[in-house]
């Protein structure tokens, strides 16, 4: 601030008039105290701001906006974890998770003085954007890339589709079909790799990956060619619409699940257990995410330091009654 009122050639109390919008600035030394901070690149330090007046409770949050069972539920949940805490939780929705959505939805909630942010960010598309975001943020990535280095809470997507792929093969089967997500979702991509490593670590061989999307319908068509062949007895899914539409499919090629095949899904949604049969899966702790990404963003708001960590939560296998012995066994 001390830089700005220099380059602008006026006191520090007119700078802090200019930012906090007093109107007893003149406009001329307004706009020149403006274009000061434009030349700077100068921006306060709004987390600090708010823990010295104690007038922002309030944490911003990007996310896409979609009805998809995971990202709502972690959005859910933070928000649950925030008014605990009691903060309460400005949601900025973005139709897509690119560099110009989140970065114009990130400088929204920094001009509403919120203490940080939270991005979830699943899909490769967020890295620039999170590349490009002011450093003096506190800011925790959900559901990020693994492999940048910033602060992220995550599900352990390998270790659930690892879990799930060794439970298959320990009911028996000789190798485990995967009909995947999208391939630009991290989700996704580690949901492949953990799957891939349980059949490496097997030593069975490792069918192609059939690709899909989240949706039912999706599923329902990987089913559909997947019933035609004899020697599928087992289907890991990345998530449990997939699930439910590989089980429709299956059905109607007389396939019976799990006496022909056995399937095992991802997320645990509220209707698995009501499926038929009810679906073995995959269910991630989306509160305890919530928990350990409050903590991570209050410790950077309260330090002031952004920070790299990373914190991974481990699902857990919800064993029901999609899953069986192969047939002759």
């Amino acid at each position: 601030m001390t830089d700005v009122a220099r380059l602008a050639g006026v006191s520090h109390q007119t700078v802090s008039r200019v930012l906090n919008g007093h109107p007893n600035v003149r406009e001329q030394t307004r706009n020149r105290v403006r274009a000061a901070i434009s030349e700077l690149g100068y921006r306060p330090n709004r987390a600090a701001k708010a823990l010295v007046t104690g007038r922002s409770q309030v944490l911003g949050v990007v996310a896409q906006n979609s009805t998809l069972y995971g990202p709502a539920s972690l959005l859910v949940a933070f928000e649950h974890a925030a008014a605990e805490a009691g903060f309460t939780v400005s949601v900025g929705n973005v139709s897509v998770l690119d560099r110009h959505s989140i970065g114009r939805a990130v400088e929204q909630h920094l001009d509403q003085r919120v203490a940080g942010i939270v991005v979830i960010a699943p899909v490769e598309s967020a890295n620039e954007a999170l590349e490009h975001l002011p450093a003096d943020v506190p800011l925790v990535t959900i559901d990020g890339d693994p492999s940048r280095p910033a602060a992220l809470v995550t599900v352990d997507q390998a270790a659930g589709a690892r879990d799930a792929t060794k439970f298959l093969l320990d009911a028996g089967h000789s190798t485990v079909w995967h009909v995947s997500g999208p391939n630009d979702w991290f989700d996704s991509t580690g949901r492949v790799q953990g799957w891939r490593d349980a059949l490496t670590a097997a030593g069975v061989e490792v069918p192609p990956v059939v690709p899909a999307d989240w949706t039912a319908a999706s599923g329902y068509r990987a089913g559909q060619m997947l019933a035609r062949m004899p020697e599928v007895t087992a289907v890991f899914a990345a998530n449990d619409h997939l699930a439910l539409g590989i089980l429709r499919a299956m059905s109607e090629r007389g396939r019976r699940v799990p006496e022909d095949v056995s399937v095992v899904g991802f997320d645990d949604v509220p209707e698995a257990a009501y499926f038929i049969p009810p679906l073995t899966t995959i269910r991630p702790d989306f509160e305890a995410v919530a928990r350990a990404t409050l903590a991570m963003l209050l410790g950077q708001i309260e330090s002031g330091t952004p920070t790299a960590t990373r914190h991974t939560i481990a699902p857990e296998l919800v064993v029901r009654d999609s899953v069986a012995p192969p047939a002759g066994r």
